[in-house]
C-alpha cells in the first residue's frame, strides 16, 4: 500500500458534487456499505475506501443504498472498474433481529440509531441490485457477512441450511477476512484491464467454477445439499474448513454449491506490523460524516471515536467466536509509535475531553503471536486451543509491551486517563508471573468496571465453548479484588454469561445459578446464545454434534427450556420465580430453592423447621464447597458487583 503524497478530501466522495469539487466525471472504484458512513478506522468500508484512495483511486462511498429503488445504486454514476460491496460491521441479520428473531428497535449503524435502513441479508440484496445496475462491472462483496457465509451454513432466522452468499447474490468474487491485500492486488489487476473471470488466484478469496477448473490441489468437504440434508456431513465440512484457515498450513477448500463449486483459495497473510501502521495512518476524520447531522448523527461512533484499536486476530479461540473464521487465530498488532500517534491526533481532536475510551481489540491484551512454532509451522488443528482449558507450554506470555503503551498514552498532554473496555482475557491475564500489568490496569485503566467473559462455570458447558475451568476466573477475580483493595478503588467486574449455550442442560444453569448466588452476583444483562453464521458452536446448536469428536451435544431448543435457562441467571428477579422454582424441582434441587428465592418460597418443611429455631441459620446447599464431583464455589469476598450495572454486550 502506497503512501499519499497529495492534499486529502476531508471525507470519500459520497454524491455527484462531491465528484464535481474534485473535478471528477467517473469513478474508479464505488463501494457500498450496508453501514452508515462513518470515517474510523473500526468501521471496515471506511478502511478499504481509504486504502483504495491510497493506491491513488477515485473512490465513491454510497451508504445504506435504497434497496427498494434499484436506481439508487446509479446515484455515483457508472464506475470505471468494479464495485465493492460491504455489509458493514455485523451481520445485518444480527443487525436487525435479536435472538428472539423480534426485530430490534435500534440500529446503532444508521442515522439516528434508527432501525430499518438495511434490508435482510443486505450483501445479497446489494448483490443483486448493483448487478442489475451494471451487469457488465466486477462486483467484489466482502466484509464479516459475506466473509462467514461464504461456504454453505447454517442461517439460524430461516432455520435452514443456505448455499454460498458468493452464488446467492451473485457476485464475481468475496474477498474473506482483513481485505486490504486482496482489495489492492484486485484492483490493480481490474485497473490494468484483467478480466474479473481470471482473477482466481488471489489468497483471501472465494470464486465459483465448474469441475474441470478446480486447482490442483485442495480439500474439498461435503457439497450444499448433502450438508443441508445430513447434519453430520455438515459438522464433518465444519471442521475441515476450520482447520485450512491457517496462513502456513491451510490448503484451498472446495465444496459444491447448487450447481457451481465454490473454490476458497488459502487465507491472505495477515498484515504485518508496518502495514496495519499505514492503514491507521492515513487521514481518517474520526467522524460521522455530516449528511447524517439531521438525524442526529450514527450512535455507534461514541464508544470508538477516542478509542484506539492495537491488534488484530485472537488466538483464544473460542468455538462461539467469529473471529476464528474471519480474522484468524494470528494476533499482529500495530508498533508502539503508530498507537501513540494515534493517541496525539485524539489528543488534538476539539471535541476531546481527555479520556481515551478504549485501548484494545478483538482481546487486548494480545499483542503477539501465541508461539514462535506458529509462524513456521501454523496453529495447531483439530480443535486444540492454546489457553483452554490449560495453556499451551509454549505461549508466548507477556503484557510488557502493550503496558509500555498505556504508560506513554498516559503521558501525552491532554489525556487525562486511558481506560482498557475491550475484554481483557483473563487467564492469560492470571498466567503472567509480572504482576505489572495487572496492578497498573487495577490502578489506571478502569472505569469503575472492568468486562470479562467467563461465560459459564460448568465444566461442561465451558469445554463446549472451549473457555478455561470456571476456577482460573475464581482466582483472577479474587486477584483482581485484592489489588482493588489495595489500590484503594472501588471498581468491579462486568462477567459476560451465556444461557442455553450447545451442551448447556438445565442442570447446568442451575449450577450457574447457585454459583451466581454463592459470589453475590446479580447480572442485569444476561445473553442467550446466538448462533451467527461461522462459529463452532453455531455448528453445535444446528447439529447437535461436536464437530471434532463427532459426538452428540445437547441443544436447548424449546422455547420453555430456554426461557427457563436464561431466567436462572436472573434468579433474583420476581419476574423469574416461577421458572426459577420449575427448575429447580425439574433438576430435584429444592434444596436452592429458599436460597434463590428467598424464605417465603421453601419448601414447607423447610419453613417448619425455621419456625422451630433455625431461622437464623443460612441453609447449605446440596453440593456446596468441596462436594465430591462438584465445582469449588469460592465466596466472592468483598465484592459489591450485585449493586452494579452490567452494561449491554
Amino acid at each position: 500500500m502506497n503512501q499519499p503524497n497529495q492534499a486529502w478530501p476531508e471525507f470519500l466522495a459520497v454524491s455527484r458534487a462531491d465528484m464535481e469539487a474534485r473535478g471528477w466525471q467517473q469513478l474508479d472504484f464505488l463501494l457500498i456499505s450496508g453501514d452508515a458512513y462513518v470515517d474510523h478506522p473500526s468501521f471496515g468500508p471506511a478502511i478499504i475506501g481509504r486504502v483504495l484512495e491510497a493506491e491513488g483511486y477515485k473512490v465513491g462511498m454510497l451508504a445504506q443504498p435504497d434497496w427498494h429503488d434499484p436506481e439508487s445504486f446509479k446515484a455515483l454514476g457508472r464506475p470505471r472498474w468494479g464495485i465493492f460491496i460491504g455489509g458493514g460491521n455485523v451481520d445485518s441479520m444480527v443487525a436487525r433481529y435479536t435472538v428472539a428473531k423480534q426485530p430490534r428497535d435500534e440500529d446503532l449503524y444508521s442515522p439516528g440509531g434508527r432501525a430499518g435502513y438495511r434490508p435482510d441479508r443486505c450483501v445479497t440484496v446489494y448483490g443483486r441490485l448493483a448487478k442489475q445496475a451494471f451487469p457488465d462491472l466486477p462486483v467484489i462483496v466482502g466484509g464479516v457477512e459475506a466473509s462467514l457465509r461464504r461456504f454453505a451454513h447454517y442461517d439460524y432466522w430461516a432455520d435452514t441450511v443456505m448455499p454460498s452468499i458468493l452464488e446467492d447474490c451473485g457476485a464475481d468474487l468475496l474477498s474473506f477476512g482483513m481485505a486490504e491485500h486482496q482489495t489492492v492486488e484486485i484492483a490493480r489487476r481490474l485497473a490494468a484491464g484483467e478480466s474479473i473471470r481470471t482473477i482466481t488466484d488471489v489468497a483471501g478469496t472465494c470464486y465459483l467454477t465448474d469441475f474441470d477448473h478446480l486447482p490442483q490441489r485442495y480439500a474439498e468437504c461435503a457439497g450444499f445439499r448433502k450438508v443441508a440434508s445430513d447434519k453430520l456431513a455438515y459438522a464433518k465440512a465444519c471442521r475441515l474448513q476450520m482447520d485450512n484457515q491457517d496462513v502456513v498450513t491451510g490448503l484451498p477448500v472446495v465444496q459444491k454449491q447448487t450447481e457451481q463449486y465454490l473454490v476458497q483459495n488459502i487465507p491472505a497473510q495477515p498484515l504485518v506490523r508496518s502495514e496495519l501502521d499505514r492503514v491507521f495512518a492515513l487521514p481518517f476524520t474520526r467522524r460521522v460524516h455530516p449528511m447524517y447531522d439531521e438525524a442526529g448523527g450514527v450512535p455507534a461512533i461514541q464508544e470508538v471515536k477516542f478509542s484506539i484499536m492495537h491488534n488484530r486476530g485472537c488466538y483464544g479461540g473460542c468455538n462461539f467466536c467469529a473471529i476464528t473464521l474471519h480474522q484468524g487465530r494470528r494476533v499482529t498488532s500495530r508498533s508502539a509509535e503508530s498507537v501513540i500517534e494515534e493517541g496525539r491526533r485524539i489528543a488534538a481532536d476539539p471535541e476531546f475531553k481527555g479520556y481515551i475510551h478504549d485501548v484494545g481489540g478483538p482481546t487486548a491484551d494480545f499483542r503477539y503471536p501465541s508461539c514462535a512454532k506458529q509462524m513456521s509451522e501454523g496453529m495447531c488443528q483439530g480443535g486444540k486451543k492454546c489457553l483452554a482449558p490449560s495453556p499451551c507450554p509454549h505461549l508466548i506470555i507477556t503484557h510488557t509491551e502493550y503496558l509500555n503503551i498505556l504508560r506513554r498514552l498516559r503521558q501525552i498532554p491532554g489525556v487525562k486517563k486511558v481506560f482498557v473496555r475491550s475484554a481483557v482475557r483473563y487467564d492469560y491475564l492470571i498466567y503472567d508471573k509480572d504482576e505489572s500489568f495487572f496492578k497498573e490496569l487495577v490502578e489506571h485503566h478502569i472505569s469503575g468496571q472492568l468486562k470479562v467473559a467467563p461465560e459459564h462455570c460448568s465444566p461442561r458447558v465451558l469445554a463446549y465453548m472451549g473457555k478455561p475451568p470456571i476456577e482460573v476466573f475464581d482466582h483472577f477475580k479474587e486477584r483482581f479484588y485484592q489489588l482493588t483493595r489495595q489500590a484503594g478503588k472501588k471498581q468491579y467486574l462486568v462477567p459476560y454469561l451465556v444461557s442455553s449455550h450447545p451442551g448447556s442442560e438445565l442442570k447446568d444453569a442451575v449450577i450457574l445459578a447457585e454459583y451466581l448466588w454463592r459470589n453475590h452476583m446479580k447480572p442485569e444483562q444476561v445473553q442467550d446464545f446466538y448462533p451467527t453464521p461461522g462459529t463452532v458452536s453455531t455448528c453445535m446448536y444446528h447439529t447437535g454434534l461436536d464437530p471434532y469428536t463427532l459426538k452428540p451435544v445437547f441443544v436447548e431448543k424449546t422455547r420453555e427450556g430456554k426461557a427457563m435457562q436464561r431466567a436462572l441467571l436472573q434468579y433474583y428477579e420476581p419476574k423469574n420465580a416461577q421458572r426459577v422454582r420449575r427448575a429447580l424441582e425439574l433438576t430435584h434441587r429444592e434444596d436452592l430453592i429458599p436460597l434463590l428465592l428467598g424464605s417465603s418460597h421453601a419448601p414447607k418443611s423447610a419453613q417448619k423447621g425455621r419456625q422451630t429455631g433455625h431461622a437464623g441459620r443460612r441453609p447449605a446447599a446440596r453440593g456446596a464447597k468441596n462436594a465430591p464431583g462438584r465445582i469449588t464455589l469460592t465466596p466472592w469476598k468483598g465484592s459489591e458487583h450485585g449493586k452494579k450495572t452490567e452494561k449491554k454486550r
